[in-house]
């Protein structure tokens, strides 16, 4: 087995929309820098994610940096972001969970509503470091998250996935494999480790920085929608119900939380502590 490694670094600006790949990351307390800092909402302020809207996924959010994006969708123009003056704050469901934000210029609900065709407006998150805690059952005191589903960073492998893709393609829809990681929506992809070993790595160190693992990834509907059509199938949760399950969850990948921050690059080395 070759020296485990970050093969690829993802950043999702908006949640739900498609992200970047840079060469290198910071990490922060919550999450890498920039990831799902920003979220749309319905008119009763429940946080939209592809669960309901997979045409999500074919928008996409890009850094401009200090957290302000440019984000484009099929037919309309680029359009920047600002991050919004502090000011009220405007409480979101998020899972059933409270989460205050401050919302975004007008022109981006006028932009996100355009290109779904319903009323929507942009949040941000403001101050990660006391909006959010991380699920109680599986923090330590003081752990924040962003607007991601409840945890820091998703770890996968790239083992896990070719794992996954045999199994599909012995399955009753192989027509519908293999599947590329994107699907998945990570932050941090592995390179070198054996398939599934990601179960039990309780601390892991990338470069300078230092994680837990604080449980498997249980997935959802938004794994069976093309990130590149927004059309969506039954895979893998066909083939992860029946080889993945782990406790209620349909598992792939590994759920992480920072010990301490660093930058993570391209090539770093991956080091399984415990």
């Amino acid at each position: 087995m070759s020296k485990l490694h970050v093969q690829a670094l993802h950043v999702h600006p908006v949640k739900s929309l498609a992200g970047t790949a840079p060469d290198a990351v910071a990490v922060e307390p919550w999450g890498l820098s920039g990831d799902r800092r920003w979220a749309l909402i319905d008119p009763e302020g429940t946080v939209l994610t592809q669960r309901r809207h997979p045409r999500l996924a074919l928008a996409s959010a890009r850094p401009l940096g200090g957290d302000r994006i440019a984000v484009t969708a099929p037919g309309l123009a680029e359009l920047v972001v600002e991050v919004p003056e502090p000011g009220p704050l405007e409480p979101v469901s998020l899972f059933g969970k409270k989460v205050e934000t401050v919302v975004a210029a007008g022109a981006a609900a006028d932009w996100f509503s355009a290109y779904l065709g319903v009323p929507v407006r942009l949040v941000h998150l403001d101050d990660p470091a006391v909006r959010r805690p991380v699920d109680p059952d599986y923090a330590l005191p003081g752990e924040t998250v962003s607007l991601a589903d409840g945890y820091p960073l998703l770890l996968t492998t790239l083992a896990s996935l070719d794992a996954l893709n045999a199994l599909i393609a012995r399955g009753d829809h192989p027509e519908e494999g293999p599947l590329p990681m994107d699907r998945f929506r990570p932050n941090v992809v592995v390179a070198g480790a054996e398939a599934w070993a990601e179960d039990g790595w309780q601390r892991v160190a990338i470069g300078d920085a230092l994680f837990r693992g604080a449980r498997e990834c249980g997935r959802c509907v938004v794994t069976t929608t093309d990130q590149r059509t927004a059309e969506r199938g039954r895979e893998p949760l066909k083939t992860l119900a029946r080889h993945r399950r782990i406790g209620k969850s349909l598992a792939f990948g590994r759920l992480l939380v920072p010990l301490r921050p660093g930058t993570l690059h391209i090539g770093d080395e991956v080091r399984v502590l415990a």
